[in-house]
Parts: structure tokens; C-alpha cells; sequence
């Protein structure tokens, strides 16, 4: 009997041999569940160039500088671009003042002229109106020469008319013009309107502004340098363009998809980041060497990117920076 109880240790050292390979891989997947997935910060930079070449005149940020959206980053120069806008503004506003005079009749100023002429005219008629009336009544009595009295007559008949005359002269100048030619100045508005609008945009192609908020990454030229249409002057990081990018085994890609929310623990922050899962890569691809060690470096994984919730948070982070990602 004491035999018997001298191989119970050696059975339980074989039990415990035959066992622990089972536990050992159950035990390393749940130290690699828990690790959590290596990657870094990435930025996605807008260039920002001009349509036309010419020498910067400008260079109105700097780098390191946060922007809002539609500031004013660089401007070439315009010297011919705004002699040629004032041309044709100077045009638009011609063809604008011939339009209203057409639709108004004639100025204020010729109207006034016009009215003052009139109501002298209509003072002069009622004069000689009334020396007419007067010598009729002498003409009676014998107290006047019938020349006297024709006269008369005759100067108060063309007072009278003269009166028309001047009547319809200011109907007519207060007419507007005749359709057609209203018209066809209306055109010739619209066509300088629209040579002020592309004069205007040729101007703003020598220029850049900011298409969104961001950080101000880098500036590629400096002030009197000559620039080549569609080379960049200003990159540009606006933080909905920031994003994590990191590395997953083909074993454990089953537990991510579109929408799958994380936790990113970056360097140099106390608190994790959330994020959202917004692309996973068709194909695998070679561990990158950088991200994982050697041992794990033959293995294929599947690279995902994920965007912080926060935008405003998300303007605080720099690409580059290491990351590791944990599964909510």
C-alpha cells in the first residue's frame, strides 16, 4: 500500500504535464484579447495651391497657427487682375445708369428745367390773356386800335401754344423707352454683369483660402518667390481629417466592423479617446516591423482606421504619435 500512495505525486505531475499545453494558448489569447492593437495618429493634409502662377505677394499665416474656415491663408499678385476688375466694374455701372435712364425718362435735373420752362410759359399765356380781355373791353368804348387788338390776339394765341408746346415735350420726357431698346440694354447689363463675375474669380484663383477650420502644418513658400499654378503654399490639418490607423491579426479581425467603438490610449494623454471604426482594408497585408515585434512579424494583418468622436478633441492630436487601441 505505501507504494500506491508514493504515485499519486508522480500522477499528478503527469496530469498537470498532459493539461498545461490546453491552458497555455487559451492563456495567450486572453493576454493578446487584452493588449489591446498597435498603431499611431495619421493625418489626412490638404495642399492648398493657387490656380495661377505669379510671385506671392502674401503670406498671411504661419506655421503652428489654427484657422477658421474661409480666412485668408496667401495671395499672389494682382496688380493686372484688379486694374482689369475696375474696368469692368466701371463698365457694368455705364450700362446700369443708361438702363435706368431708359426705364425713368429723362434725369431729375432735365425735368426741373423742363417744369420751370413750362410754368413760365403758362405765366406768359395768362398775361396776355388777360391784356387781351382788358383791350376787348376798350375796343368797345373806342379806346383801342383794332392793330392794337390784333396784336394782342395774336400774342396770346402763341402764348397758348407755346404752352402746349412745352405740355408735350414733358409728357414726353417723363416716357420710358421703347420696349426694344429697354431690352437690349437689359442684355448688355447682364453680359457686363457677368464679365464683373469672371473678372472677380480670375482675381480669387490668385489667392487661397481655408476650406475648413485646421492647423496651419507647414508653409512651402516665402514672400517674393515666384509660384507655379497648382503648387501648394500652405498644408493644412483640419481636425475631422485626423484619424487612427492600426493593425489587426487576420485571427481576431472578426471582432471589429464599421461602427465598432474603441478606446485609443495616446501618449502624453491621461484620459483614453474614443473612436469609431470607420474603414477596414479589403486585404491582408505583411505586419509592418515598425508596429509589431519580431515574432509576430510573418503574420498577416488587416489595417483599420478609426476617427475620434470628438472633432474638437481630435485638433489636439499629432500625427505620428503612438497609439494603442482597446476594444469597448
Amino acid at each position: 500500500m505505501p507504494g500506491k500512495s508514493e504515485d499519486k505525486p508522480y500522477r499528478r505531475l503527469l496530469l498537470v504535464m498532459a493539461v498545461l499545453p490546453l491552458l497555455l494558448p487559451v492563456a495567450a489569447c486572453r493576454q493578446e484579447a487584452n493588449s489591446g492593437f498597435q498603431g499611431y495618429v495619421e493625418g489626412e493634409y490638404l495642399y492648398l495651391a493657387p490656380a495661377r502662377a505669379g510671385r506671392l505677394d502674401a503670406l498671411l499665416v504661419h506655421r503652428g497657427e489654427r484657422v477658421s474656415a474661409g480666412a485668408r491663408l496667401f495671395q499672389l499678385e494682382v496688380e493686372d487682375e484688379v486694374r482689369t476688375l475696375e474696368a469692368k466694374e466701371a463698365a457694368l455701372a455705364q450700362a446700369k445708369a443708361v438702363l435706368a435712364d431708359m426705364q425713368t425718362g429723362q434725369r431729375t435735373a432735365e425735368l426741373a428745367v423742363a417744369q420751370a420752362r413750362l410754368a413760365q410759359a403758362r405765366t406768359e399765356a395768362g398775361r396776355t390773356a388777360a391784356l387781351l380781355q382788358r383791350l376787348h373791353r376798350l375796343a368797345k368804348n373806342g379806346g383801342v386800335s383794332q392793330r392794337d387788338l390784333d396784336d394782342s390776339r395774336a400774342a396770346a394765341h402763341s402764348a397758348a401754344e407755346r404752352v402746349q408746346e412745352l405740355e408735350q415735350q414733358l409728357a414726353v420726357a417723363t416716357l420710358p423707352e421703347r420696349p426694344h431698346r429697354i431690352a437690349a440694354q437689359e442684355a448688355a447689363v447682364a453680359a457686363a454683369e457677368a464679365e464683373v463675375a469672371q473678372a472677380r474669380w480670375e482675381l480669387a484663383r490668385k489667392g487661397g483660402q481655408a476650406p475648413a477650420a485646421g492647423l496651419v502644418v507647414d508653409t512651402l513658400f516665402r514672400k517674393g518667390e515666384w509660384v507655379s499654378a497648382g503648387s501648394p503654399v500652405v498644408q493644412l490639418l483640419p481636425p475631422e481629417a485626423v484619424k487612427f490607423r492600426f493593425f489587426v491579426p487576420e485571427t481576431r479581425l472578426g471582432s471589429l466592423r464599421l461602427g465598432t467603438a474603441l478606446h485609443c490610449l495616446v501618449d502624453g494623454r491621461p484620459e483614453p479617446v474614443a473612436a469609431q471604426v470607420v474603414w477596414i482594408a479589403p486585404e491582408a497585408e505583411y505586419t509592418p516591423p515598425v508596429i509589431y515585434s519580431n515574432e509576430t512579424r510573418s503574420k498577416l494583418v488587416f489595417m483599420v482606421e478609426a476617427r475620434p468622436a470628438e472633432p474638437a478633441l481630435a485638433g489636439r492630436l499629432h500625427p505620428g504619435q503612438p497609439v494603442q487601441v482597446l476594444l469597448q
